[in-house]
């Protein structure tokens, strides 16, 4: 990381196994290289989905853009409740984790 991250959550409601479905279809429509910070969490409620930018100015234009929009909603995702979180000061993660 070589600077400052911007980082936000994207909080989807509903059956967590249904949601992970649609965020896999989601995730094949981004370049996994274009990702900085990304995590995606299942829990009780549903999945949230952290995810980085370089700036805040660029997470609040990428989650209003038709782009991410479209994304969402060809996914077959409802649409997430966005919480911007703040600048990311250190990051580490030691692998990739994958199921």
């Amino acid at each position: 990381m070589s600077g400052p991250l911007y980082l936000g959550a994207f909080h989807f409601d509903g059956d967590p196994g249904e949601l992970l479905l649609g965020y896999h279809r989601l995730l094949e429509q981004f370049p996994i290289d274009a990702l900085d910070v990304h995590l995606c969490i299942t829990h009780g409620n549903g999945l949230t989905v952290f995810d980085a930018c370089p700036t805040k100015a660029i997470h609040e234009q990428f989650t209003k853009s038709d782009t991410f929009l479209d994304a969402v909603a060809g996914a077959g995702l409802p649409a997430p409740r966005i919480e911007s979180l703040g600048d990311v000061q250190v990051a580490h993660l030691r692998e990739e984790v994958r199921p």
